[in-house]
């Protein structure tokens, strides 16, 4: 008999997320969970039917949020349950991370941990009397089901809600004492410097870089901190914990040896064995620290991370129109990391037996495999490539050296890729946010600059036109996310802070003055909207934003650094590039305002304590004048571009419209004496040089100094 039409049958259920944007949400539009989008309505349902919402919170590429979904939320008896007792809420954590911030410090308070899902149990009134992450189905050791705890707490609700009551508002108000002002401070002590290198060292990972023990997490702020305090101290063992953190992960699994870029964290200590996803703010801040620390050494092994970093997300992430997209999960195939893993009889019959002898012999391939699967505990015969510590980067071998019959690694790789290619792709998360894409396009501005790149610098404009033009509203504010061709979600302190600083790095690459001006123009406006003026600082939301628990002052700097350190930054750099005192002003009112938090843990604030390299006293800025086209003149940018120096900004005074924009936003410029032919003017603390004329004079300067 032969078989019949395929039917496209339709979805069995769907609930409200079905008319959202989210992907991570309308990944749950079917289930049979009566799931509502965050919202007053939510709100207003629970009240009106007297039931505890049940919040569940997550993003698109969270392999963990896949399988409660699978077990649970897909589940007829959890789902009748769960609309039973309770008003069901999804929230994606990158379309509100106020939200998912605010509940996640609840769960980290109670329980002493946290991560994704992010289950709470709240009142009507948003206040939590219950909060966890991950809850199978049935119950485990140590680990209660669902079907064991919705039961309970409806009997809780049912027979003592004014208890939970009472409860959920002594929690409330526990976590707003909590996260009320922090404690600030006349000044930064220097020693808080120190102490921040003191930490690392005693984390540090001797054997295989990083910090702390497994799982480890690319911690490029961490790395960018020993690298500024290097070059500021001179302690060569902080470079050192730089070097081989870097080298380690390169070689790593937690490295994608053939597609490129960086996967979220490693479940090992030795970086082999990843957790697959792929998310878009660890290539920006993988990249730019990559680039950092081939300022400093000059190793080209760092500079071919961050390049090809670059062409991965050039390649995969970049939507049609310029900008960037959010991540890529780690399943596919229902399976975790199965898009990237490899057996040995695979490799063989794709390419030559030399070639693929020498796959699984650099990527240390076995036939029994090297990926021991989380869930079971066991290798399956599939492999991670992964180098060995300190084994060379792939690479040809050239001229003479290598025989007509070599493989060369060009061509392995591009077997690889295509045969990796043709498997099902995991889900990429088409989002586009405005804090991540500020942070990529900072990236390949500095990338740019510092790797003689036009093409990079072309990239970052594209993304900037796209979020300036069509995630700008019409008064003046961001909106945080686009998608479908609609965009929405008022900006958030992240948004500004993140974009500002990807202005002011594309500014410093290509001399454009409207991104210089727009990087004033968005940094004011968020002074309006998110600056404490009670303590200093700035919150996580605006001030007219909607009121969820409490009001967010992020400090930590974690996955992403906080808004307030990159905020930090950009109004030093600001300050020394326009000479507006109020702007350095802020900037030490808001390191004031951070000083107990910094102080209390300063490895926790370790971008907060790089943004110091652009301070008052640190900074340099270089004034180049001449026409853009003229040789001399593009020496002149490119030896100033060499060597490792933190904090030094640029200014571009060239002899056509862009130079008569910059002076006209900073008119002190005129008081500069410039001649016609081109020059270079170095300014530090607020005092500037005689002008350098030529690129001879101005390297012996740069030399000396």
């Amino acid at each position: 008999m032969r078989p019949g039409p395929k039917l496209n049958r339709q979805p069995a259920h769907s609930n409200r997320l079905i008319h959202e944007r989210s992907p991570y949400l309308l990944q749950h539009a079917h289930n049979p969970v009566d799931w509502h989008p965050w919202g007053a309505a939510a709100f207003t349902a629970a009240r009106q039917a007297g039931k505890p919402v049940f919040l569940s919170v997550g993003y698109a590429t969270c392999h963990w949020c896949h399988v409660m979904e699978r077990e649970s939320f897909d589940d007829p008896e959890v789902a009748r349950l769960i609309n039973e007792t309770f008003i069901p809420v999804k929230v994606d954590r990158e379309e509100r991370p106020d939200v998912d911030h605010v509940y996640m410090t609840v769960c980290q308070a109670m329980t002493g941990r946290g991560g994704w899902p992010l289950t709470a149990l709240l009142t009507a009134d948003g206040e939590p009397f219950f909060v966890g992450t991950y809850f199978p189905k049935y119950s485990r050791p140590g680990l209660p089901g669902l079907l064991e705890l919705i039961p309970r707490f409806r009997s809780l609700w049912q027979e003592q809600r004014d208890e939970l009551l009472r409860n959920a508002a002594e929690i409330a108000a526990a976590i707003r004492e909590e996260m009320g002002p922090a404690a600030g401070g006349s000044a930064l002590s220097p020693s808080v410097y120190n102490q921040a290198f003191t930490q690392l060292r005693a984390s540090y990972d001797r054997s295989a870089g990083g910090f702390g023990p497994a799982p480890k997490f690319p911690t490029p702020h961490k790395v960018m901190f020993l690298l500024r305090y290097w070059k500021r101290t001179g302690e060569v063992m902080a470079l050192e914990m730089a070097r081989q953190t870097l080298r380690h992960m390169r070689r790593g699994g937690v490295y994608d040896q053939i597609g490129f870029g960086f996967h979220r964290y490693s479940t090992d200590a030795a970086w082999r064995l990843p957790h697959f996803e792929k998310m878009l703010y660890d290539q920006a801040l993988m990249a730019a620290v990559y680039i950092e620390a081939y300022q400093a050494t000059g190793d080209p092994e760092f500079r071919t991370t961050a390049e090809e970093i670059f062409e991965y997300v050039i390649r995969d992430m970049r939507d049609p129109g310029g900008a960037f997209y959010s991540a890529e999960d780690a399943d596919s195939e229902g399976v975790e990391g199965k898009f990237y893993l490899w057996s040995t009889d695979e490799v063989r019959q794709i390419m030559s037996p030399d070639e693929a002898e020498q796959v699984i012999a650099s990527f240390n391939l076995a036939a029994s495999g090297n990926f021991i699967d989380p869930h079971q505990h066991t290798p399956g015969g599939s492999n991670v490539l992964y180098l060995s510590a300190g084994a060379p980067l792939p690479a040809d071998t050239p001229g003479p050296d290598r025989s007509p019959q070599q493989p060369t690694w060009k061509r392995i790789r591009s077997i690889l890729l295509d045969a990796r290619n043709r498997r099902d792709r995991p889900l990429r998360d088409d989002k586009i946010l405005t804090d991540w894409n500020g942070l990529m396009i900072g990236a390949l501005a500095m990338g740019a600059r510092v790797l003689d790149r036009p093409d990079l610098a072309k990239a970052a404009i594209q993304a900037l036109d796209f979020v300036l033009s069509r995630m700008s509203q019409t008064d003046g504010r961001l909106f945080h996310r686009h998608r479908g061709g609609e965009s929405g979600i008022d900006g958030q302190l992240d948004d500004y802070a993140f974009l500002v600083h990807g202005l002011l790095e594309t500014y410093q690459a290509t001399g454009l003055a409207r991104y210089l001006s727009q990087a004033i123009r968005l940094t004011d406006r968020a002074l309006e909207l998110f600056w404490d003026q009670e303590s200093g600082g700035c919150f996580m939301t605006p001030a007219d934003g909607e009121q969820l628990l409490f009001r967010a002052k992020e400090t930590h700097d974690g996955a992403t650094p906080s808004g307030n350190s990159v905020s930090l930054e950009n109004l030093y750099c600001l300050a020394s590039l326009t000479s507006r005192a109020d702007y350095a002003e802020i900037a030490d009112q808001l390191l004031h305002g951070l000083a107990g938090r910094v102080a209390g843990a300063p490895s926790a604030h370790a971008r907060c304590l790089s943004a110091l390299s652009a301070a008052p006293g640190m900074e340099t800025v270089i004034v180049l004048s001449g026409r853009r086209e003229d040789e001399a003149f593009q020496r002149m940018l490119g030896i100033t571009r060499r060597g490792y120096r933190p904090g030094t900004m640029w200014l571009w005074l060239t002899k056509d419209a862009e130079g008569e924009a910059i002076r006209t936003l900073i008119p002190h410029l005129d008081n500069l004496s410039v001649s016609g032919a081109p020059s270079a003017i170095i300014c530090r603390n607020q005092t500037c040089q005689s002008p350098l004329n030529g690129p001879d004079e101005l390297a012996r300067f740069l030399e000396s100094s």
